[in-house]
């Protein structure tokens, strides 16, 4: 084993100890876990949704715990604007103005976790700040420029209410590796621990009690370009992943069919290419989990869904139905394109 091997060796082990740590605060979630974890380690910021009270505010703060480096969080509401991120005024014990930084520069270059909670109550003005920040890791306040290097965007969303929200916008979603859905366990004895066990009733207590910062957060970046260098996908591979990609932009050319819809008229636009990149860097990383220097099917199947999905765009009359049209789609996809 070669000092390279070894590295990314010592790294996994770290990965899985990672896990096991946030699956102490989450129970019954190893899948959402697992998908979270293959984001952070490809460097992706992810976005969460799931109904109202599963949980995902505990997971994203979990993992914030364990990953160490600065944290800094909003909360989304329909009055936030921009320069709330940004600075935020008040009135001195001496009675004059006061400016402070606000939450996303406070910390500077340390800033490793921006994590903004219940995202689609913001305005899309907010959006397009954000939307900025995770492309460019990069903003302009006080004239001067705050970077970013370590920088990912945990964000989460309910599906349920409606009211007072605004749908995040295709290039917004674009930025977010992966779109998570999270659900309610299905098993009784996690669902008895969840309702009867009082550890799970205090969700400060609950995260602070992870062990923190066990990983070196400022090693993460070049951590996930070994991986991406390391880990190999073959031309069979590629082809595969290359026949999904045309699959998501025109279906019915790969007999993919729907019950109730016109799949050679659904599509507006399939996956882009940075979608696709996004795809494989994900793959990567859950062969790497997995301990494998080579990229399987299986792989690029386990984050097909989550890393490609939400970037699909529909035909308006459809677009208002993606929630319910998406997971059968890909499934479709998934069925209908010949795996190596």
């Amino acid at each position: 084993m070669d000092r390279n091997d070894a590295l990314l060796s010592d790294w996994r082990v770290r990965a899985l100890a990672l896990e096991r740590e946030v699956a102490q605060a989450v129970i019954g979630q190893q899948s959402v876990v697992r998908l979270v974890s293959t984001a952070i380690f490809a460097r992706g910021h992810v976005l969460l949704q799931g109904d109202v009270g599963v949980g995902k505010t505990t997971l994203l703060r979990a993992f914030a715990q364990v990953l160490g480096g600065a944290y800094a969080r909003t909360e989304g509401t329909i009055d936030l604007m921009p320069g709330d991120l940004i600075y935020y005024t008040y009135i001195s014990a001496d009675g004059r103005p006061a400016v402070e930084p606000g939450p996303l520069i406070r910390h500077g270059e340390d800033l490793a976790i921006f994590f903004f909670n219940e995202i689609n109550r913001a305005r899309p003005q907010v959006h397009s700040l954000l939307l900025r920040v995770m492309a460019e890791k990069s903003v302009s306040a006080f004239n001067r420029e705050f970077r970013f290097p370590h920088l990912l965007v945990f964000a989460d969303r309910n599906r349920v209410e409606r009211e007072e929200t605004f749908e995040i916008s295709s290039a917004a979603r674009d930025r977010f590796m992966m779109e998570v859905t999270m659900e309610t366990p299905a098993g009784d004895d996690e669902r008895r621990r969840l309702v009867f066990d009082p550890r799970f009733h205090d969700t400060d207590r609950l995260v602070g009690q992870l062990q923190p910062a066990m990983v070196p957060y400022r090693e993460l970046g070049a951590l996930a370009e070994a991986i991406q260098r390391a880990v190999q996908a073959s031309d069979a591979l590629q082809d595969y992943a290359l026949g999904l990609w045309r699959a998501t932009a025109a279906p019915a050319e790969y007999g993919v069919t729907l019950s109730d819809i016109d799949t050679t008229r659904l599509m507006l636009a399939g996956a882009s290419p940075r979608g696709m990149s996004m795809l494989l860097r994900a793959a990567r990383v859950a062969a790497w989990l997995d301990g494998r220097d080579y990229v399987t099917p299986e792989d690029v199947q386990t984050v097909f869904v989550p890393t490609l999905a939400h970037r699909l765009c529909y035909q308006p009359v459809y677009e208002l139905r993606r929630h319910e049209i998406a997971p059968r789609l890909m499934a479709a996809i998934l069925g209908s394109v010949a795996a190596p």
